[in-house]
């Protein structure tokens, strides 16, 4: 007879691509129920998705696959609410964002690689696989996330007990905040450092984010102080570094991951954007900035690649328009790859989040 564990049903439900499903997020853990006997298998999966039977056919059809031998399968979907997102565990974060699970960063060493593209798809990723997101563009002085989210509204407030609130704006999911939807569009932002610091505070404090589980906020470029200034005021989860391949940004993606080390703030991963072009009329594949760079730069810094852009009007479309690729063009392989490197992500902060846990584990067993 042959034989049947979790952890084979795990390695064969992980051969699964498809967005319907986060393969990369499955665990032992996700499996509820398991019973094997003879032919027949007995499962209750707890997965990241819609319980729909699309996703059912594609899991039977996967074990079937696997598992020859199988007479029956019986199968039942759990969805995964909010609540099994993991939790970074900070008091300050709770003091100031106590409805917030998990903060992360989007920045980059320099301007024009970017990042504000990479920080809205990757939010609107987010929110698609089930999370309740939240965006402050912190980027004060190019703010350009109400253009790439197709809204530019302004925020309603009400008065809360000891304060007055705003509301913060919403479309695709996804709650957001920026100074582009408080001042005129034509107007520049002519601040010093501590008015822009201020502004991303007041973001965090009267803003009404409600519960969330995950604040990304798209940080400016550079490592100066006005950086310097918000990663040690937001209580950060962690940080996502965009790049592209040559080594002229290479050399800023570098300054601004030892920026993050140096304040004890972790790098979660570095995203490559611009990582090659594919033809659309011979399909053959163009490496415009170079190759590589971005693992290049994982391995001598010892953190995580969690994917590569390629180059696609499309999605520079999308941010003009207001459409996010993401949500636009669900079908596109780019598309594909922007819902995997949030699903990495998303495994990397829940890394992050037990390492964390084991470490106060540890502590206070030597307290006793």
């Amino acid at each position: 007879m042959f034989e049947i564990t979790k952890s084979t049903v795990i390695n064969s439900l992980k051969k699964i691509s498809n967005d319907k499903i986060n393969t990369s997020s499955l665990t032992l853990n996700s499996i509820r129920k398991f019973e094997f006997t003879t032919e027949d298998l007995s499962l209750e999966i707890t997965l990241n998705t819609t319980n729909s039977e699309d996703v059912r056919s594609l899991i039977v059809n996967q074990l079937k696959k696997d598992f020859a031998e199988l007479k029956n399968i019986n199968l039942n979907i759990l969805t995964k609410s909010s609540s099994k997102v993991s939790t970074h565990k900070d008091a300050k974060k709770d003091a100031i964002l106590p409805g917030v699970k998990n903060t992360i960063a989007v920045a980059s060493g320099k301007g024009g690689v970017g990042k504000s593209t990479v920080a809205v798809n990757l939010a609107v990723a987010l929110a698609k696989d089930g999370a309740s997101v939240g965006l402050i563009d912190a980027d004060i002085y190019g703010p350009s996330i109400p253009l790439m989210l197709g809204l530019n509204d302004k925020p309603k407030v009400y008065q809360a007990e000891n304060s007055v609130k705003m509301i913060p704006l919403e479309n695709y999911g996804i709650k957001f905040m920026s100074i582009g939807l408080l001042v005129d569009q034509k107007d520049p932002i002519i601040w010093r450092g501590p008015m822009a610091s201020g502004a991303i505070k007041q973001f965090m404090t009267d803003v009404d984010w409600g519960e969330l589980d995950y604040l990304i906020f798209d940080l400016p470029p550079g490592t100066g102080d006005i950086q310097l200034t918000l990663v040690q005021t937001i209580p950060l989860t962690g940080a996502v570094i965009v790049t592209t391949p040559q080594e002229v940004s290479l050399i800023d993606a570098r300054k601004a991951l030892k920026m993050f080390e140096r304040v004890n703030v972790p790098v979660l991963g570095v995203v490559e954007n611009m990582s090659y072009f594919i033809a659309p009329d011979t399909g053959n594949k163009y490496d415009i900035f170079g190759s590589g760079g971005g693992e290049k730069i994982c391995k001598e810094l010892n953190t995580t690649l969690l994917g590569g852009i390629p180059i696609d009007p499309r999605i520079r479309q999308g941010g003009d328009n207001g459409i996010p690729m993401v949500f636009g063009i669900p079908d596109a392989n780019e598309t594909k790859i922007l819902m995997d490197i949030s699903r990495k992500l998303t495994e990397q902060v829940n890394i992050r989040n037990s390492n964390a846990a084991d470490k106060i584990e540890i502590l206070l067993g030597d307290e006793d």
